[in-house]
């Protein structure tokens, strides 16, 4: 691979990492700011919620967006929303401000979600998207292994306004890498068909597509365990089993580190294996994985290195699902990337911000609501593969020709 795919992995990741590290870095937090702005527990998660649902609902538009002016416009434009809502978050006098800052602050966020998955179609297909996807995932790996971390020191040092100051910052860097070290991957001959009416007649299509939405459900539920535990982790390591914020960050970061070394194996499995087995394999784990981790919870053997331990296993799995999923749901939408990239962050989003909610009603301060969860979406991930994949396998065989 050329230094130029390297540079354009590592542009992508930082890009794709400003979202989830305003997510990750303040998640040591949450406990503090409930206490400090006086606010319930539940209203606490929502500014988490809210942050998925804006991104969510802001990708519908920025992924047709970016057929139509290119994938550097929409990204500058995010950038720039995302840096007013980092600075209100962290001068919110109450939750509300919160909240609506948070929404504010993840509209931002979404260009960065949906255009860099439209920029690796547009270089790429095949086993190269999942290598280079999979490099992207290393780079934005940095977010959930190392931001939990730093977040809890510049917790202690300035509290948790100074994190929403660290990651505008961190926007401000990315706008000066965008404009210095990637082109624009949509020249303007690609961009004279697309439209607003094309963006909705390509939606229409998209949603027709049983295999794209399999495919993207697939995935989709698969990263939803993530963000169960993501809603609920803080309070079930931090105040059930008492860990240090600190520790907690060191607690999650493991998880991850899992999840984005996995990851890297994508391309080398795809190519020896091809991408469909590599799902099949994979769901296979993560199912299997996280129902054992629930029957261990719920019969109470469950203690803190018993659910490190299984939890480390299963996202190794998810690793090899996400990137997997994208690249084949991409595969065959390449004339309307940007709008297959968005319609595919919006449901695997709306998917995670739905499973966050519904686990957040049950939450109880014991792990067993977390891990029930988690356990639901990696169940429910295994039998969407297995319909999806023999599927596509079987109007494969069908479109044959007979000997």
């Amino acid at each position: 691979m050329s230094a130029n795919f390297y540079r354009i992995a590592v542009v992508l990741g930082l890009l794709s990492a400003i979202g989830p590290f305003a997510i990750d870095m303040y998640l040591p937090a949450l406990p503090t700011i409930g206490a400090d702005l006086g606010a319930s527990t539940a209203a606490v998660q929502m500014s988490l919620l809210i942050f998925f649902l804006a991104t969510a609902s802001g990708q519908i538009v920025v992924g047709p967006i970016s057929d139509m002016v290119g994938r550097k416009k929409p990204l500058y434009f995010g950038l720039v929303l995302f840096m007013i809502g980092g600075v209100g978050a962290a001068l919110s006098p109450t939750a509300e401000w919160l909240i609506g800052f948070r929404f504010v602050q993840g509209l931002g966020a979404c260009a960065g979600m949906v255009v860099p998955r439209a920029v690796v179609r547009d270089l790429h297909t095949g086993v190269e998207a999942a290598r280079l996807m999979s490099l992207l995932m290393l780079v934005f790996s940095v977010s959930p292994i190392l931001a939990p971390l730093t977040g809890s020191f510049i917790i202690e040092a300035f509290g948790w306004r100074g994190v929403f100051w660290a990651v505008t910052a961190a926007a401000l860097i990315a706008v000066i890498l965008l404009a210095t070290s990637l082109g624009e991957t949509r020249p303007p001959e690609l961009r004279a068909g697309s439209s607003l009416r094309s963006a909705l007649a390509g939606y229409r299509f998209l949603l027709g597509d049983r295999n794209f939405l399999g495919l993207t459900a697939i995935g989709g539920f698969a990263i939803s365990s993530f963000f169960v535990y993501l809603s609920n982790s803080s309070f079930v390591l931090i105040d059930h089993f008492g860990l240090s914020p600190k520790a907690y960050s060191a607690f999650f970061s493991i998880n991850a580190v899992s999840f984005f070394a996995m990851a890297q194996a994508t391309g080398l499995l795809a190519r020896r294996f091809g991408l469909k087995r590599v799902v099949r394999a994979a769901v296979g784990g993560y199912a299997a994985t996280m129902l054992l981790l629930l029957a261990v919870t719920a019969a109470g053997a469950g203690g803190l290195w018993v659910l490190a331990a299984l939890l480390f296993v299963g996202y190794g799995f998810v690793g090899l699902v996400v990137p997997s999923t994208s690249v084949l749901a991409m595969d065959d939408h390449g004339a309307i990337a940007g709008t297959a990239s968005a319609l595919m962050g919006t449901l695997q989003l709306a998917i995670g911000a739905l499973a966050m909610a519904v686990s957040g009603l049950f939450f109880d301060g014991t792990p067993l609501p977390m891990v029930a969860g988690i356990a639901i979406c990696a169940a429910t991930s295994f039998v969407l593969a297995q319909v999806t994949l023999s599927r596509r396998r079987a109007a494969r065989l069908a479109e044959a020709p007979a000997e």
